[in-house]
């Protein structure tokens, strides 16, 4: 029964698909940012170290705004992590040499290490957290990836 005073087209907020994935968004971020902690990383920071990582295995010389584009982050945002990643000894910030506006960015050894024990605990956690649709874990990233291309 629809009144005027009614505000959404559905009763329960089970029944919409974004609420549904922001709820389990933030029961996964929240997981792994608790688990992350224990390393002194959040997930942010994990998540661009990795991109940084992947990028580095492609090409050479990853800018700020590269990573930013691959890890579809905002390019504001993913400069203060990456200063606070530079404070940590994790990542080296230098001058790009075909363009002073730009820097290029290097995980350095002690940022590898870190990756990898952090990488340990992702694992982890998304061993527990996805165990309920392991068995239709090739449909349900296939969906993922579709809502991603956009």
């Amino acid at each position: 029964m629809e009144t005027k005073d009614q505000v959404f087209s559905y009763i329960e907020p089970e029944e919409n698909s974004g609420y549904l994935l922001w709820q389990v968004t933030m029961q996964w971020q929240l997981g792994m940012n608790r688990a992350l902690g224990r390393v002194g990383l959040t997930l942010t920071q994990f998540s661009l170290m990795a991109g940084l990582y992947w990028l580095s295995q492609k090409k050479e010389g990853v800018t700020q705004q590269q990573l930013a584009d691959y890890a579809n982050t905002d390019k504001m945002m993913t400069s203060k992590v990456l200063a606070v990643l530079e404070t940590k000894g994790i990542v080296e910030r230098v001058k790009d040499p075909g363009d002073s506006r730009a820097k290029q960015l290097r995980i350095t050894d002690n940022g590898v290490a870190a990756l990898r024990e952090a990488y340990r605990i992702v694992k982890q956690v998304d061993d527990v957290f996805f165990k309920e649709v392991e068995r239709d874990k090739a449909s349900f990233d296939e969906l993922l990836m579709r809502l991603i291309k956009q």
